[in-house]
């Protein structure tokens, strides 16, 4: 994380002194907690999704706040055992306040739905967790810029650490890199375990790839992927 979003991160959780034993940087007076007093982790004790909203509030910390209508913060079971992470809302989500309503979102509710059913497993949507990377639509649905990840990025993070999931499926390549730090393509990724943290993380296709007529044979490999993540969750 770079130095400004981290100091605002201090700064809007009421840390509103820090004090100094060495300078970090010769050129800068970045001030270093004593070891008595550590600086707040990037998420507080006994976090939570209520601590989590408080602290992202009205946010302004990057440039998505100004086209937003609604910060997206994410929907599902706050016990679910399984998360699956996006890149960032849409419009349909933008003026919902919810993650993956549009056609997407349609596309991904009817993969969980029937996938589990086929599969003989009790769960549908509303038993896992939706969230994204970035929290704000991008301008004309654009991916995500890098800083605006490692800004709202924070965010995800300490949902992912309360939800606690025994695994997170990575929608397309940005979420995956974001999650992931890999420069893989998704198509290259998908299928496979990789790990954030000490979480499982299955990577596939975006939904909104799979809606186009010709990805008939990723379709395919997605229903597998999630073949593959659902019976790794919950058999």
């Amino acid at each position: 994380m770079s130095l400004k979003p981290l100091l605002e991160y201090y700064r809007d959780l009421g840390v509103k002194e820090l004090y100094r034993s060495q300078p970090v940087l010769p050129s800068l007076e970045i001030p270093a907690m004593p070891a008595s007093i550590p600086l707040p982790g990037l998420a507080p004790e006994n976090d939570s999704f209520e601590l989590i909203r408080a602290d992202i509030g009205d946010c302004r910390r990057c440039r998505l706040c100004e086209g937003r209508n609604k910060i997206v913060f994410g929907s599902g079971s706050p016990q679910a055992k399984l998360v699956f992470v996006g890149e960032a809302p849409g419009q349909d989500e933008d003026l919902q306040g919810l993650p993956f309503v549009g056609r997407a979102g349609q596309l991904l509710t009817q993969m969980i739905n029937n996938t589990a059913s086929k599969e003989g497993i009790a769960i549908t949507r509303d038993d896992v967790y939706i969230a994204n990377v970035a929290k704000c639509r991008p301008p004309e649905n654009r991916a995500p810029l890098p800083d605006e990840m490692e800004i709202c990025g924070q965010f995800l993070a300490r949902q992912l650490e309360v939800l606690k999931p025994k695994a997170i499926c990575a929608l397309g390549g940005t979420s995956a890199k974001a999650l992931l730090g890999l420069k893989d393509g998704v198509t290259k990724m998908r299928g496979n375990w990789y790990k954030w943290r000490d979480f499982p993380v299955m990577v596939t296709y975006h939904p909104s790839y799979l809606l186009r007529a010709y990805n008939v044979e990723a379709k395919r490999e997605a229903w597998e992927d999630l073949k593959k993540v659902l019976h790794f969750v919950y058999d």
